[in-house]
């Protein structure tokens, strides 16, 4: 496993984050305030979860005037459950 992946797995191991993450596949281009909402945390709570995805390179980030919008970065995700599923495969064999 390398470090992208180990980044990625801890950064999905908030509930908050792992919330955001299942929010932004729902609904992509997310402005950072519509997750205050969501979540019983302060948005500069908010803001520090939205930071680490970033740096794990989870979502991507649009600039709209003032407000940031998030998405998923499809690749990392990608990438993370391939080699899960490996993982899964690997266990399958006796």
């Amino acid at each position: 496993m390398g470090n992208v992946e180990i980044d990625v797995l801890r950064a999905l191991a908030h509930p908050v984050r792992l919330g955001i993450v299942r929010r932004l596949a729902r609904e992509p281009d997310t402005c950072a305030c519509d997750f205050t909402d969501e979540f019983e945390v302060s948005q500069p709570t908010i803001s520090a979860h939205l930071k680490v995805l970033r740096e794990a390179g989870v979502v991507t980030t649009r600039r709209e005037g003032n407000t940031i919008c998030y998405s998923l970065a499809p690749r990392t995700l990608t990438d993370v459950a391939s080699m899960l599923n490996e993982l899964a495969g690997m266990s399958l064999v006796p």
